[in-house]
């Protein structure tokens, strides 16, 4: 996956020594982090395109995030979409979180998945809940799941 920071930036250093370095550089200035990992899709034509976004929250002082886009041509349900979604959000979580637990950041994985049974993306909350938590991450669905449904929403 390829990393770039809201503004455009390109992150050209692994993503594992771009994290410790933000990380380390935001304690040294008093913040405490907590980071937050969420993916979003759209259906664009015939193509699905991703966004898996990084979230670091600076306690009372707002955030920035690291964006990671993709798109691939595949046909299918809105049920494997999440999943996909939730899968790539958990690889970001497990690639990051020996690294998160080092420096004693909170960690939580973001759905963009409906906790209302009224919608069509909860089909797949169950699931999802199930992978997440499995993994040992702390798991947040829609309307608390803002990695997902707010930042990674905007940069698809």
């Amino acid at each position: 996956m390829e990393w770039r920071r809201l503004n455009g930036q390109r992150i050209s250093q692994p993503l594992l020594n771009a994290v410790e370095e933000t990380i380390r550089r935001e304690q040294a200035e008093g913040y405490r982090l907590k980071v937050c990992i969420g993916t979003d899709s759209q259906v664009i034509g015939d193509e699905v395109h991703f966004a898996t976004v990084i979230v670091f929250l600076r306690e009372k002082r707002g955030g920035f995030m690291f964006i990671s886009n993709d798109k691939m041509v595949r046909k299918m349900t809105l049920r494997e979409r999440m999943i996909l979604e939730v899968g790539r959000s958990v690889e970001v979580a497990y690639s990051l979180c020996h690294l998160l637990d080092e420096y004693d950041v909170e960690l939580e994985v973001h759905a963009d998945i409906n906790t209302d049974p009224n919608f069509e993306s909860n089909t797949a909350l169950k699931e999802a809940m199930g992978y997440i938590l499995s993994m040992g991450f702390v798991f947040k669905a829609k309307p608390d799941a803002f990695a997902s449904s707010c930042c990674a929403d905007k940069v698809i």
